[in-house]
């Protein structure tokens, strides 16, 4: 591995595309190669089982590629295969779990905290976990938001009818008195303003997107493969099904750096990392 060599970013479709545009800001000189599996698309309604097999697949590709680290950019794989594929290969891997778990874990003045993800995020109980290790007396309260997802993709992130889920989703939360909301999924920033909205101001609101791409720098500085370029990075965009619709969603999360993205054959991960 060597400081010009890409970053591997995946996550089963657009959504990781946040956490991407949270590197390319940090990161300015750093190339990237974002994988999305859209032909597998979602991996948050899968078995745990299935989602490792994938995620597996998805870092072998990506490791064949010649990058120099790998940021699982999907809770759910995050949340089930993280130390899989850390045994499995010998380059630094991070997800997004413990990003937001830390910085949750800072944030939190009155000790409990509100976690939202995908059902299979939440099922999981991998923020629970995580946010426990570092503090065992704060109290975790985790709620699945699906229709999150679609909303976001669709670009509805504001008017009523958004609204009417926020408040289905989220005054439970409210009345349970969190500080602390950790968005657990990658979708969920585009809907921050509406979040913000139904939480009141008084709830912080903790991007997993943004607190990974802080130690995704601190990592690749101890590690020294930071690429001493200050900025000029360059971007690659592959997926394994229809690259126009995740060009169209897409740009909603990287607006103007989403200029073309490459078809995978799903055959060609068949095997990899496995």
């Amino acid at each position: 591995m060597r400081r010009d060599d890409p970053i591997g970013i995946f996550d089963s479709g657009v959504g990781g595309l946040t956490v991407t545009s949270e590197v390319m800001k940090r990161l300015p000189g750093e190339d990237i190669i974002y994988f999305g599996d859209t032909g597998r698309y979602p991996y948050g309604s899968r078995s745990p089982e299935i989602v490792g097999k994938f995620a597996l697949q998805d870092v072998g590709f990506l490791s064949g590629l010649g990058v120099k680290a790998v940021v699982v950019a999907c809770n759910t794989a995050s949340s089930v295969a993280l130390d899989k594929l850390r045994e499995k290969f010998p380059l630094p891997i991070m997800g997004v779990i413990e990003p937001g778990a830390k910085a949750a874990v800072r944030a939190t003045r009155n000790g409990i905290l509100g976690v939202i993800g995908t059902r299979a995020t939440i099922k999981s109980g991998s923020y629970n976990q995580a946010i426990r290790r570092l503090n065992p007396g704060l109290r975790v309260i985790a709620k699945p938001c699906p229709l999150f997802v679609a909303l976001a993709e669709e670009g509805w992130t504001q008017g009523k009818a958004v609204r009417l889920v926020a408040h289905k989703y989220l005054d439970p939360l409210k009345r349970e008195g969190v500080d602390t909301l950790v968005l657990g999924c990658t979708h969920y920033p585009l809907l921050r303003g509406v979040i913000g909205e139904v939480m009141g101001d008084e709830v912080k609101l903790i991007d997993s997107a943004k607190e990974t791409s802080k130690e995704l720098k601190s990592l690749l500085e101890g590690e020294e493969l930071l690429n001493p370029r200050k900025e000029g990075g360059n971007y690659r965009f592959l997926v394994t099904d229809n690259p126009d619709a995740f060009l169209e969603v897409g740009g909603k999360f990287l607006k103007g750096k989403l200029t073309g993205a490459e078809l995978l054959e799903i055959g060609r991960l068949k095997g990899e990392g496995e």
